[in-house]
C-alpha cells in the first residue's frame, strides 16, 4: 500500500517517486512540532501514536542536513528532524480547486508562539548536532584506539597498494611485464613502483618489507587480483549508486573485445543523475559465450544479482553489433524484451542509422562491404603518409573537376567510414582507393612498411571484385532512402521529432522500391556495371556460387539476375524489416513525446498531443491522473511567456529549469525519455569519454597486455574512488594476512 505525503500542497506518493518518507514521531512533542508545521488543522485532533501509525511526510519537507543515508538503501533522519519546508501559497493561484489538506490560518499569537517554538527548537538542534559531533569524533577515536598497532600498520601498507594498483590502472600499465621464457626476467610494473615507493620514503610499505625475508615470497598473483577486484568493484559501485538514485536507465552493448583468447561485450548504463545530466557510463565486460538464450540469462543475472538493479527499470536497449554477431545480438534484444516489454530495442546514437542497418544484414556480400569499410577506416588512421597517398589519387581521377577532388579531400580526412553517406562516399571514392591501395602496393619509395603494404593488397583484391562493386551500389541506392531519416536521428531534440513523425513516408518509398524491385535493379545494376568498366572489372557471377551450383546440362544464370535475387531483393527486405522491428508503435509513441520540449511545442504552434502518447510511460509518472491538467499548465506557462524569455530546445536545457520541478510527471517524463539510447548525448562530458576510452584503450593496448579490471579503472578514472572504502572492503573479504604462497613462476619477489 502506497504511502501518501501529509504536507498541504504535495502530491508525492511512495511508489511514484524515490524519496524516503518518515512517520510522524511517536514523541507527543516532537509530533505537536511536526502538525504545527504541516499547518494542519485536522491533524491537531489525533494522538502522536494515530499520526505515527498512519501519516508520513517525504524527505522534501526536511533540511537536507537533518537526512542521513546509513546505506544506499536506508534513509533515516535524526533525532532532532523538524520538518521547515512547505508550500503554504500555490493553492491560492486556484482558489476554486478542492483541497483534501486544508491549510489552517494563523492568529497573530499563533505566530508569536510558534516563532518561540521554533527558536527553542533550533537551540535544542544546534546543541543536539554539537553532541552528535562529539560522539562521532569520540567514535572515531574509540575505533583508532580499538585497532592495534599491527593492525593500522596492515591498513596503512594496503592503503600504498591500493594507490599504486589505481595509478597503474589510470595510466593503462599493466603489472607485469610479459617477458619471453629464457630470459633474465626485470621486475614487474607493480613490483619496480612497490620499490620506488620504499625508496621515495613510504614508511608503510618499507616496514612492511623489513619484516619479510629476502626472497620469501611475496605479494602473489592471486593477491594482485585481489586488490584488482576491490578496486574495480569500488569504482563500479560509485557509478551504480547514482544509478539507483536515478532509477531508470537504459543498457547499451558495445563490439566485442578479446581478453585472454575470450570475447566479451562491454556494457554501458544510460541514466539521468541527481543533477539532471544524461550520462553513459562503462561498467563491465561480459563473457560473450553460450548461445542466444544463455546470453539473455547473463545479461539479466549482471544487472540484478551483479549491479543491484531491477530490468522492470530498464527503459531501452541498443547493441552495437557488427559482423556475424549482429544477428546474435538482434536475437539477445528481442530476447530481453520478451521478458521486459519496456526495454525498447532501438539504435545508438553513437552508430549512423545507415550503417547500423547494414550490420544487421546477414548476407555474406554485404557483410564483406562493412568489414571492408571497417578495414579502410583503420588503415587509414596508421599514418598521415596513407592520406597524402590517397589525396593524391583523388587529384589524379579528377584533375578536370577541382571542386569535386576538394570536396572528396575534405570528406575523407574526417573518419568518413562511419558517416550517415559512407555509401556514397565510397562510391565516388572507389576508383581513388583501388589506384591507391595499388600504389601502396608497389612501395616504389619504399616508404611503406611490409604490414602496410600486405594491409593494401589484401584492400585493393577486394575492391577489385565485382561482387563488392555491385553489393556496394546497392546499399547505396537502397539505403538513400533512410540516410536523412537517421541523420535527424542524431540531430538536435526537434529533428528527432519530426524524424519520428516522418517514419511512415520512409516505410512508403522502401516499400515501393519492393514492388517495382524489377525497374529498381535495372538502373543500380548499370550503375554497378559502368562503374566496373571504368575500373575494367570483369563483370560476372561470384565464383564461389558457380562452384556450388552449376549443372553440366544447364545454362549459367545471367550475373543481372543473380545479384536481383541474392542481392537486391534480399537487401531491401530485409531493411524494411529492420526499419520496423527497430521502430515500432511504442518507440514511435516516445519519440513523439519529445513536443514537450518548449521549443518543438512553440515550433508547432503549441498544438501538439502528448497526451495521446503519454500511454507509454503512464505507469512511471508520480501523479499518473493529473497528467491532462499538468499537460496543458505546461503549455500555458511557456504559451504565454514573455518575449525575453527563450525556449529550451533540448531536454537535458529542459531539466535544467528550476521550476520543472513544479511539474512532476513532465520532469519524469524527460528523464525517462531521455535515457533512450537513439537520442543523442546532450551534454556529453565524462558520458563520451567513456566510450571514448575504451576504444582508446583497445587501440593502444595490445590483446596479449590486456587486463579487464585494469581496463574497468582506466575507462572510469574519472570516477571518485576512496581508499579507506577500498581497504575497508579488503580487510573485509580478505581477513587473512598472509595467504598461502602460489608457484614460483607466478609470484613477483622482493629484492632486498
Amino acid at each position: 500500500m502506497p504511502n501518501f505525503c501529509a504536507a498541504p500542497n504535495c502530491t508525492r506518493k511512495s511508489t511514484q517517486s524515490d524519496l524516503a518518507f518518515f512517520r510522524f514521531p511517536r514523541d507527543p512533542e516532537r509530533c505537536r512540532l511536526w502538525v504545527e508545521n504541516c499547518r494542519r488543522a485536522d491533524l491537531e485532533a489525533k494522538t502522536s501514536d494515530q499520526l505515527n501509525k498512519h501519516y508520513r511526510l517525504c524527505a522534501k519537507h526536511f533540511d537536507p542536513a537533518m537526512v542521513c543515508k546509513t546505506s544506499p538503501y536506508r534513509t533515516v533522519l535524526k533525532d532532532t528532524a523538524i520538518p521547515t519546508i512547505f508550500d503554504l501559497t500555490s493553492h491560492l493561484k486556484n482558489p476554486h480547486s478542492r483541497h483534501r489538506k486544508r491549510i489552517k490560518e494563523l492568529t497573530e499569537e499563533d505566530i508569536r508562539r510558534i516563532k518561540e517554538r521554533r527558536l527553542a527548537s533550533s537551540i535544542e538542534q544546534l546543541h543536539s548536532k554539537k553532541d552528535i559531533e562529539a560522539t562521532e569524533g569520540q567514535d572515531a577515536a574509540e575505533e583508532e584506539i580499538k585497532l592495534s598497532p599491527e593492525e593500522k600498520e596492515f591498513r596503512d601498507y594496503l592503503r600504498s597498494l591500493f594507490e599504486i594498483v589505481f595509478m597503474l590502472g589510470k595510466q593503462n600499465i599493466p603489472l607485469k611485464t610479459n617477458v619471453p621464457e629464457g630470459l633474465e626476467r626485470d621486475p614487474s610494473n607493480f613490483q619496480a613502483l612497490l620499490e620506488y615507493r620504499i625508496n621515495a620514503g613510504d614508511k608503510a610499505l618499507r616496514r612492511r618489507f623489513e619484516a619479510t625475508a629476502v626472497n620469501v615470497e611475496y605479494l602473489s598473483t592471486a593477491q594482485q587480483s585481489q586488490l584488482l577486484d576491490v578496486c574495480e568493484g569500488t569504482v563500479r559501485e560509485e557509478i551504480l549508486m547514482e544509478v539507483r538514485e536515478s532509477r531508470f536507465f537504459s543498457l547499451v552493448t558495445g563490439d566485442l573485445v578479446e581478453f585472454a583468447g575470450e570475447r566479451h561485450l562491454p556494457l554501458f548504463l544510460r541514466f539521468v543523475d541527481q543533477s539532471n545530466t544524461l550520462r553513459e557510463e562503462f561498467l563491465d565486460f561480459l563473457p560473450f559465450e553460450g548461445d542466444e538464450a544463455s546470453l539473455v540469462e547473463r545479461l539479466e543475472t549482471q544487472v540484478t544479482d551483479g549491479w543491484g538493479l531491477r530490468m522492470e527499470d530498464c527503459r531501452g536497449q541498443a547493441h552495437v553489433a557488427t559482423g556475424t554477431f549482429a544477428t546474435k545480438m538482434k536475437a539477445v534484444a528481442v530476447g530481453l524484451m520478451g521478458k521486459y516489454p519496456m526495454a525498447m530495442h532501438t539504435p545508438c546514437s553513437t552508430c549512423a542509422l545507415n550503417i547500423h542497418l547494414a550490420n544487421s544484414l546477414p548476407f555474406p556480400s554485404v557483410q564483406v562491404v562493412m568489414a571492408t569499410l571497417r578495414k579502410i577506416g583503420i588503415f587509414f588512421k596508421q599514418s598521415p603518409f596513407l592520406q597524402a597517398e590517397l589525396e593524391k589519387a583523388i587529384s589524379v581521377y579528377h584533375q578536370g573537376n577541382y571542386e569535386k577532388a576538394t570536396e572528396l579531400k575534405e570528406a575523407c580526412s574526417s573518419n568518413w567510414t562511419v558517416q550517415h553517406n559512407v555509401f556514397e562516399l565510397t562510391v565516388d571514392l572507389l576508383e581513388s582507393l583501388l589506384l591507391c591501395m595499388d600504389c601502396i602496393r608497389d612501395n616504389e619509395n619504399v616508404k611503406f612498411p611490409d604490414a602496410m603494404t600486405g594491409d593494401a593488397y589484401s584492400i585493393a583484391e577486394t575492391l577489385a571484385d565485382f561482387e563488392f562493386i555491385v553489393t556496394l551500389v546497392i546499399l547505396k541506392n537502397a539505403l538513400s532512402f533512410t540516410r536523412a531519416f537517421g541523420k535527424n536521428l542524431q540531430g538536435e531534440a526537434l529533428d528527432v521529432f519530426f524524424a519520428a513523425n516522418s517514419l511512415t513516408a520512409v516505410l512508403h518509398s522502401l516499400n515501393e522500391v519492393f514492388d517495382n524491385i524489377e525497374v529498381y535493379h535495372e538502373f543500380w545494376f548499370e550503375e554497378a556495371v559502368n562503374l566496373a568498366a571504368t575500373m575494367e572489372i570483369p563483370v560476372k557471377v561470384p565464383r564461389l556460387f558457380l562452384r556450388k551450383h552449376r549443372l553440366p546440362d544447364t545454362d549459367e544464370i545471367p550475373p543481372e539476375t543473380y545479384f536481383k535475387e541474392y542481392v537486391t531483393v534480399p537487401v531491401i527486405r530485409g531493411i524494411i524489416d529492420e526499419v520496423d522491428d527497430i521502430f515500432s508503435q511504442s518507440n514511435l509513441k516516445a519519440l513523439k513525446c519529445l513536443s514537450l520540449v518548449p521549443a518543438i511545442m512553440g515550433q508547432m504552434k503549441f498544438n501538439t498531443s502528448e497526451e495521446n502518447h503519454a500511454d507509454v510511460y503512464r505507469k512511471d509518472l508520480p501523479n499518473p491522473d493529473t497528467l491532462p491538467a499538468e499537460l496543458h499548465c505546461w503549455k500555458i506557462k511557456w504559451k504565454h511567456r514573455s518575449k525575453e524569455v527563450r525556449l529550451p530546445s533540448t531536454i537535458h536545457e529542459t531539466l535544467q529549469l528550476s521550476d520543472v520541478k513544479f511539474f512532476p510527471n513532465v520532469n519524469c517524463f524527460l528523464k525517462v525519455l531521455t535515457t533512450l539510447p537513439v537520442l543523442m548525448l546532450e551534454d556529453s562530458g565524462s558520458s563520451e569519454t567513456s566510450r571514448k576510452r575504451l576504444q582508446t584503450y583497445l587501440s593502444d593496448t595490445p590483446i596479449k597486455h590486456r587486463c579487464k579490471s585494469l581496463a574497468v579503472l582506466h575507462i572510469n578514472s574519472h570516477v571518485k574512488h576512496d581508499l579507506d572504502v577500498m581497504v575497508d572492503k579488503y580487510c573485509r573479504l580478505y581477513p587473512e594476512d598472509e595467504p598461502e604462497p602460489e608457484p614460483e613462476s607466478e609470484i613477483s619477489t622482493v629484492v632486498m
